[in-house]
């Protein structure tokens, strides 16, 4: 693993307990706030953007171990390295964001955060993909 992708993942490392104290920030709203349990909306999308969060970010970890062996310029490398964690970060604050309020019965327009997250994943998956089927010439 490079030096590049090696400062990546221990960044990386050092975010995934911020998505473990998310789970126990929704476990005690679960359990001690009566008007969280109400909103099924709030409920849903606040649990969406834990789990993606979690998923994501192990999938920005795996895909450092690829990156360096992918047929990409260093720029293109970068694009990958961060194009995923960025992803993981989006993807849960447009759900997280979006039913800020107690009180919300649809998403706000933050919600079109999740949107740029699809497309910034996608460019970083697609870019690494295309890495290694160069690479097979």
């Amino acid at each position: 693993m490079s030096p590049q992708s090696r400062l990546v993942a221990g960044i990386l490392l050092i975010l995934v307990p911020t998505v473990e104290i998310g789970g126990m920030s929704i476990l005690s709203l679960l359990i001690g706030d009566p008007s969280y349990a109400q909103n099924d909306l709030r409920q849903d999308l606040w649990r969406a953007g834990h789990a993606h969060a979690g998923v994501w970010l192990v999938l920005s970890l795996v895909a450092l171990r690829y990156v360096d062996e992918a047929t990409l310029s260093e720029g293109m490398r970068w694009v990958v390295r961060l194009s995923l964690p960025a992803a993981a970060i989006l993807m849960p604050l447009a759900f997280f964001l979006s039913v800020l309020s107690p009180e919300a019965t649809e998403p706000n327009a933050l919600i079109n955060l999740a949107y740029v997250a699809g497309v910034v994943l996608a460019v970083g998956l697609l870019t690494l993909g295309i890495g290694f089927i160069r690479g097979r010439r």
